[in-house]
């Protein structure tokens, strides 16, 4: 069992059935401990998974059904996390506020989001977004409970209007409004650049090495943020790239073409990413030293042969199969695509100076880093940034990933209208439908299923931008004739029969 959280008050904490107890000297305790790995099991419990333990020092088995219970079985460790961290603040606002989470009602639920967003008392306020998140959660829970145990749900729900054809749709009442427009920031590259030489290599703000700076990990933080600002890869899915994954360094080429395992890429389907050269690098000078350095004291102290459920990889086939070998000297294949983040931590390979991981990213002490443990370097990078003085120039892996998005939408749009711009309608119209236009060039780098999403929550500052160079370029145009020229073959859209021009005239229509 891993524990984490607050001292008092609900407790989360994670199960960890594979972790190796030490010598016990009661002898019950050691009866108990050497039976745990299969009581865990017994009772559905995986590694990673959560459970709650309230503040009298027992679980409530009702409320850690909710994590055993489908669809949470199936869900990621992310998921897991995030579930278990909002139901846990959840739990403890309830424990201040005199209730039980059986009792609580919609008031308590108005009340935690005001503390939350608004409350002077509270010293974490968060953003929209984030509440939006942890009322997803209550709502989940809730609804599990009202099946299971007859619980009534304090989350109220409402009826909007929606898009045809589904005419109006439910959400949470208590859920803010106007979270894309707010939470969603962008960095330009400079700024993304500014952002890491100050936060994550111990830059000052004049741009030349800080003497105060004691950071260890600069090489290895940079290197992985610049991977995800060059790539757009989610946080979870670039921290799970092995070095088997990764190609050799060739100057002639600008970027490699990779390929996101399925069971690491969300929704479980794979994709390929493009991975420019100067990520490549970095992430190879960061592998050829301080990786290195820490692979090599993690050897001389023996921890890799403490990592339990270790598979010691024996041969990486061209078809991304691997030939790997467990505990017990059993020899099996497994495809690349099935071994989601948590397995390919605990893949190692015989060295020359003996086991090593082929996680890319590891801690200081040579294991594989837990891709949560970036959430703590984004952090530490802001908050010291905060301190240099420049409050409110923060950064997040979503905040990279957006940024990748707006700065090839633009890209994108300046090669299209540079190279297509020569095309008259019918002919662009006709290439758009073979090829696709910006968005789907975008929606295509950043592995989503719908471009809806690609244009209402990544790209929306440019789509306006976007929109305001057509209206300037419009100044002098005859735009009457230019959209009846757009949409005179549109079924939905009537022109002008008289004035429909040559097609409609041959048709006899005059």
């Amino acid at each position: 069992m891993i524990t984490e959280g607050v001292s008092r008050g609900w407790r989360v904490c994670f199960s960890d059935p594979e972790r190796r107890w030490p010598s016990f000297p009661d002898p019950l305790a050691r009866k108990f401990a050497a039976r745990l790995r299969e009581l865990l099991r017994t009772h559905g419990r995986r590694p990673g998974q959560p459970f709650l333990i309230g503040p009298d020092g027992r679980p409530d088995g009702r409320v850690n059904g909710f994590f055993t219970s489908y669809p949470m079985t199936v869900r990621d460790r992310d998921t897991w996390r995030k579930y278990a961290y909002a139901l846990g603040l959840w739990l403890n606002f309830l424990t201040v506020r005199g209730r039980g989470w059986q009792q609580a009602v919609p008031a308590d639920v108005e009340a935690f989001k005001f503390w939350r967003m608004a409350d002077p008392a509270n010293p974490r306020r968060v953003a929209a977004g984030t509440l939006k998140g942890d009322l997803v959660t209550l709502n989940v829970f809730y609804g599990w409970a009202a099946r299971h145990h007859g619980v009534v749900s304090p989350v109220e729900m409402r009826e909007v209007r929606a898009s045809a054809p589904r005419g109006s749709v439910e959400e949470i009442a208590a859920g803010p409004v106007g979270i894309r427009s707010r939470d969603v920031r962008w960095f330009t590259p400079a700024g993304y650049r500014r952002w890491r030489d100050l936060g994550l290599k111990g830059f000052a703000l004049d741009g030349l090495e800080d003497p105060r700076w004691r950071g260890r990990g600069e090489q290895r933080d940079a290197a992985f943020a610049d991977g995800l600002f060059e790539t757009g890869l989610r946080l979870s899915e670039w921290a799970s790239v092995l070095d088997i994954e990764l190609p050799s360094d060739d100057p002639d080429r600008a970027f490699t073409t990779r390929w996101l395992a399925d069971a690491c890429a969300k929704g479980g389907l794979g994709r390929r990413y493009w991975l420019p050269r100067p990520a490549l690098v970095g992430v190879l000078s960061y592998t050829e030293g301080s990786r290195a350095r820490a692979v090599r004291r993690a050897q001389r102290q023996g921890r890799y042969t403490r990592v339990p459920g270790m598979l010691v990889v024996e041969k990486v086939f061209a078809n991304r199969r691997l030939s790997v070998r467990d505990a017990s000297g059993a020899v099996s294949s497994v495809s690349l695509d099935v071994l989601d983040p948590q397995a390919r931590m605990r893949l190692f390979r015989e060295g020359e100076y003996g086991l090593e991981p082929l996680a890319v990213w590891l801690n200081e002490d040579g294991l594989p880093r837990a891709p949560h443990g970036w959430q703590h370097t984004f952090t530490a990078a802001n908050d010291r940034i905060t301190e240099l003085g420049l409050d409110g120039f923060a950064c997040s892996a979503h905040r990279l990933r957006h940024s990748f998005a707006l700065r090839w939408y633009s890209v994108g749009k300046l090669l299209y209208d540079a190279r297509f711009g020569h095309l008259e309608g019918e002919e662009l119209r006709d290439f758009r439908v073979q090829f696709g236009d910006t968005w789907q060039l975008v929606q295509t780098m950043l592995g989503h299923r719908s471009v809806t999403t690609t244009m209402d929550v990544y790209l929306e500052p440019f789509r306006h931008l976007d929109v305001e160079l057509l209206l300037e370029q419009t100044v002098g145009l005859p735009v009457a004739a230019l959209l009846d020229e757009v949409w005179r073959q549109h079924p939905k859209v009537a022109a002008d029969p008289l004035a429909a021009g040559p097609v409609l005239a041959r048709e006899g229509l005059r």
